[in-house]
């Protein structure tokens, strides 16, 4: 066990089959991790995707256009900043996710089909802590295995997560993903100091790790250091968001050439991911 949940565990929490969750894995929809044994072992976002698999198959909707919404959803739960804070409905004909206040379609749809995912997290979170208590007791957990355990809680009982990246890098100091999760945790908790400690571990064991060094220029915007911020945005052009604070800060500085190009690779890097 290494993070993740189990084809038996997800199929009695979904009320899918496990030949029907299996179906899902064979038509690459789900690409689950694999467990000790060589067992499937399932993402909180694979949870979601089953659960709108299962809410489609209830509302009737055909096989072939429930995998072309399945398909388009499961890339926009990449993109999605907290699954937990998604909500996935129809509306009239159409599949749609709200995310705080922004609203898209994911494809045509038919039926009913309404969940909150911060309820499923709820279901979810006794699996994840279980699977936590486990590990704690069995001991013989790797650090990529207590970094997956840390992925799994972030979503389900992200107070836990922290303790769960703190194991992984006990196990492997040079972790830089640990390194990143976990202060990117400590930053939304208002620890600067420490999330930009581990920002720079993360770049010290992984130099050009782009996410890294865009969350560490996010701290030193936050402490009006924006020139060393800017250095560090232009570390990660394949981060969106990057290009988006450049832009705003060549404008601050009057840079407006600069402004325009770094607004037209932000447009177009968002423009690929939608793709």
């Amino acid at each position: 066990m290494g993070g993740g949940y189990s084809t038996r565990e997800v199929s009695e929490l979904i009320g899918l089959r496990p030949a029907q969750v299996r179906h899902y894995v064979r038509r690459d929809l789900l690409r689950p991790l694999r467990g000790g044994r060589n067992e499937f072992r399932f993402t909180f976002q694979d949870v979601v995707l089953l659960r709108t698999a299962k809410g489609l198959l209830d509302a009737k909707v055909s096989t072939r256009k429930a995998y072309r919404v399945l398909l388009k959803l499961q890339e926009e739960l990449t993109h999605a900043k907290s699954l937990a804070a998604l909500r996935i409905f129809t509306d009239g004909d159409k599949v749609v996710v709200r995310e705080d206040d922004q609203v898209w379609d994911v494809e045509t749809g038919q039926g009913h089909l309404d969940f909150s995912v911060r309820d499923l997290a709820n279901n979810v979170a006794s699996l994840a802590n279980k699977n936590l208590t486990f590990a704690q007791e069995a001991d013989e957990l790797n650090s990529d295995e207590w970094y997956n355990i840390g992925l799994d809680l972030e979503e389900v009982d992200p107070e836990k997560a922290p303790d769960a990246y703190l194991r992984a890098l006990k196990l492997n100091p040079k972790s830089a993903d640990a390194h990143v999760n976990l202060g990117r945790l400590l930053q939304l908790q208002g620890d600067l100091k420490r999330a930009k400690q581990h920002y720079e571990l993360a770049l010290e064991a992984s130099p050009d790790h782009q996410l890294a060094a865009y969350n560490l220029g996010t701290v030193f915007d936050e402490l009006d250091e924006v020139e060393s911020a800017a250095d560090y945005y232009r570390r990660a052009p394949g981060v969106p968001d990057a290009h988006f604070n450049l832009a705003r800060i060549c404008e601050i500085k009057g840079d407006e050439v600069s402004a325009l190009r770094h607004m037209h690779e932000y447009r177009q890097l968002l423009d690929m991911g939608s793709e």
